[in-house]
Parts: structure tokens; C-alpha cells; sequence
């Protein structure tokens, strides 16, 4: 294999991969869930950003590396290495969670920019999926990629929001680094849920193909050219994706700690949408905290949508064996186009289905929920897999963290069962 056939990207030209992967992640469901955990617990939750931190570093990076050192997405690698009784399974799942969830950040998006102008929700919805789609075909992936770094910065909004609060900082640093965890049915399922959100399966097969997509941008088109990886490259991609996942857990933080020092202490403890959030906030932090709060919302779920159903064509295309790539033309990738063009369709359409928005996305948490843990024990097997990695095969360290994260993921979803049935 020759590396040095093309200039490998450099560090300024590709951080910013793993800062979009951490601002999809808090896309309008994940801000919902968090203002509800600020609003229905206070402080309590906030040792949950420092504590995920870790664990979205450890999902990520790993996704990244395996995109890196094969060349190929994740669902490419799962197809060379599985049998269809794996893969077919986690697609369906990954698919059906994308969608459900793409559909329900467009009525977020939606409903954040009618706080702010009105414009009926029901036009915004059919004509941002419109927009998003027409920049994901047309757009290069060079633009594309500059677009989704600026749109990440919406996720600085949210410390503004929170300081305009005033909280008490000594109660806020001690709920940081003291957990506080409470033995009852929805204080736990909380602490489910925001695990679930925090690691959704869809960030995985994002990173991993954004980083073969940046191999490509930068020359190697040739699968023989992207195979392996130096120790400067994956260097590089482990503090892309940990600058990326720090911002992302700083969002978190500070929307729960909006919405506990406002939302909280004044009652308003049932908040059913991150929209709702937004306008909650006004009579008690300032017009000014609304609005930035209704505009992280916007600029976070612009990008995430097409993480999405990008995505969701990306994992399709791979199993299928079709073309794919948001660096092809829309001539050249003719069926991956209109997979993203379908479920960005379908999205759009449940928002017109009479569907209650947060039971979409308690749906799609569930879904996606379901398929985060397989997903995630494929991901460690294939990254220790010399076959696979060769040289690049997992260290100790980051062994450990995995298979920490793992645990913890099956540990999440079977609690959450469990408080279904009791």
C-alpha cells in the first residue's frame, strides 16, 4: 500500500470532523431530553457530561480509526467481515432510528424557528427538508464540510443561555463532581435516557465514513491508497474527536444547567420539546436566553438532519454494495442521492401523520437505543481484530475504555427494560 501518493489532510484542514459528530449529537431530541433532565431534576444530573465524556470519546474515535486504517465506512467493513444475519439486523435498526429521528429534529428545527418569526410550523417543516436535501446533492463535499464546522458552533449558544441564568456556581461545581443517584423509576430512567442519547448509533457510522470521505477529498480514491493509517494520521483523528466530544458534553452541561437554575426552581418541571424549552426560558432568564437557546437548537439540527439521512444512505449503500459518497457527483451515485432523497421524505412525511413529536422521539431513542449496544461490541471485535487493523489494533487503554463503554451501553439498555416493566 502507498500512502504517499497523496497528500494526507492536514491537521487544520480535517479537525473539525469530530467537532461536527459531537454537535450532531446534540441534535433537538438529545436537547430535549437534556432540558427535561435539567427541568425535572435540577442539578442532579450534571455529573453526567464529565462522566459520558469519556465513553463518546472512546465510541467515536474507535468508528473513526476503522474508517481509517480499512478505508472504508463502517457498514462496508461490517459486510467483508459478517454475515448477513449480523448485518441485515443492525441496518434495519440504524435505518428505522435515523429516520424516525431525522424526522423528528425537522419538527424541532421547525417549531424553534417559529419562537422566533410566524411562520406556521407545517410549511417550515416540508421546506427545510427541501433545503437540507438540496445542499446534501448539489453541495460539494468540501462545502458541505465547511458549512457543518460553522453550523457547530451553535453549540456555544448554550453557555451564554445558562450563565444569563445566574446559577448558584458553588451548588453547580458540587453536582459536577459529587453523583448524585436516586433509586426511583424516573430518576433512572433519566439517566437512561440521556446515556441513549449521548451515544446514538448514527454518530459511529458518521465519523467513520466522513474520515474516508476526507481521505478521498485529499487524493486517495484508490481503496489501495486509503488502506492503513500513520501514527501522526491517527493522532491527529484522536484530538479531532476529542476537542469534538468536549464541546459536545459542554452543550450538554450547560443546557441542563439552564433549565435546572430557571425551569426547575420555578416549577416548570415537564418540558416535552427543546422549542418549549426555549420559550420557557424567556419569562424567567430574559428574552436574550430564549433566543440564543432557540438558535442553538436551529443551527445543531440544521446539521444533524443530514448526519441523519446521510448517513442512514451511507450504511444502506455499503450493505447493498451500491456507489456512494457525498464527494460524488449526483450522476455517479445515482441510488445513494435517492436514498438520502427517501428518507429525508419519509421524515419529513411523519411530521404530517398526526404523530405525537416527543413519541417519535422516544421511538426513534428506542429504537436507536436497541441497536447502539450490537453495534457497539461489533465496533470492539473489529477494532482488535489484527486481521482487520493489523498494527493498529487496539491498546490497553483504549481496550479498557471501550469495553467499559460497551458495558455500560448494555447495562443502560437493559435498565431500560427493566423500567418498563417494573
Amino acid at each position: 500500500m502507498d500512502r504517499s501518493i497523496a497528500k494526507p489532510p492536514g491537521f487544520v484542514r480535517s479537525v473539525g470532523l469530530g467537532l461536527i459528530t459531537g454537535a450532531a449529537d446534540d441534535d433537538p431530541s438529545a436537547i430535549g431530553t437534556y432540558a427535561s433532565a435539567g427541568a425535572k431534576f435540577g442539578l442532579a444530573l450534571l455529573w453526567m457530561a464529565p462522566v459520558t465524556f469519556p465513553m463518546m470519546f472512546a465510541v467515536v474515535y474507535l468508528s473513526g480509526k476503522l474508517g481509517q486504517v480499512t478505508g472504508q465506512g463502517l457498514f462496508a467493513v461490517l459486510r467483508k467481515n459478517y454475515s448477513r444475519k449480523v448485518l441485515v439486523p443492525t441496518l434495519v435498526c440504524v435505518l428505522i432510528g435515523n429516520t424516525i429521528e431525522a424526522g423528528a429534529d425537522l419538527g424541532g428545527i421547525a417549531a424553534a424557528i417559529n419562537l422566533l418569526v410566524p411562520i406556521p410550523i407545517a410549511a417550515l417543516v416540508p421546506a427545510l427538508g427541501l433545503a437540507l436535501l438540496c445542499i446534501q446533492i448539489w453541495g460539494s463535499y468540501k462545502m458541505i464540510r465547511n458549512v457543518f464546522r460553522a453550523l457547530a458552533l451553535a453549540l456555544l449558544a448554550y453557555v451564554p443561555a445558562a450563565i444569563l441564568a445566574r446559577p448558584d456556581w458553588a451548588s453547580v461545581l458540587k453536582a459536577t463532581v459529587i453523583p448524585t443517584i436516586r433509586l426511583e423509576r424516573d430518576f433512572l430512567a433519566m439517566v437512561v435516557a440521556v446515556i441513549g442519547t449521548t451515544l446514538s448509533a448514527y454518530l459511529y457510522t458518521w465519523q467513520s465514513n466522513e474520515e474516508v470521505e476526507e481521505e478521498k477529498e485529499s487524493g486517495r480514491v484508490l481503496l489501495s491508497q486509503r488502506r492503513g493509517a500513520t501514527k501522526q494520521e491517527l493522532k491527529r483523528s484522536q484530538t479531532d474527536v476529542l476537542i469534538g466530544m468536549f464541546f459536545s458534553n459542554v452543550a450538554m452541561y450547560f443546557i441542563i444547567l439552564a433549565t435546572a437554575t430557571t425551569l426547575f426552581k420555578a416549577g416548570k418541571t415537564d418540558i416535552d420539546s427543546a422549542a418549549q424549552a426555549a420559550q420557557s426560558l424567556a419569562p424567567i432568564a430574559g428574552n436574550a436566553a430564549k433566543v440564543l437557546f432557540a438558535l442553538g437548537v436551529i443551527g445543531v439540527g440544521v446539521l444533524a438532519v443530514p448526519v441523519m439521512t446521510c448517513g442512514a444512505a451511507y450504511d444502506l449503500c455499503q450493505t447493498l454494495g451500491w456507489k456512494y459518497g457525498i464527494g460524488k457527483r449526483l450522476g455517479q451515485a445515482k441510488r445513494f442521492y435517492g436514498a438520502i432523497a427517501f428518507f429525508t421524505l419519509i421524515g419529513t412525511a411523519l411530521n404530517f401523520l398526526g404523530i405525537n413529536p416527543m413519541r417519535a422521539l422516544v421511538v426513534a431513542g428506542i429504537v436507536q437505543g436497541f441497536s447502539t449496544p450490537p453495534l457497539m461490541l461489533l465496533i470492539m471485535f473489529m477494532t482488535n481484530n489484527r486481521t482487520i487493523m493489523g498494527d493498529h489494533v487496539n491498546s490497553r487503554g483504549i481496550n479498557i475504555l471501550g469495553w467499559i463503554t460497551t458495558a455500560t451501553i448494555f447495562a443502560a439498555t437493559i435498565a431500560l427494560v427493566v423500567t418498563w416493566i417494573v
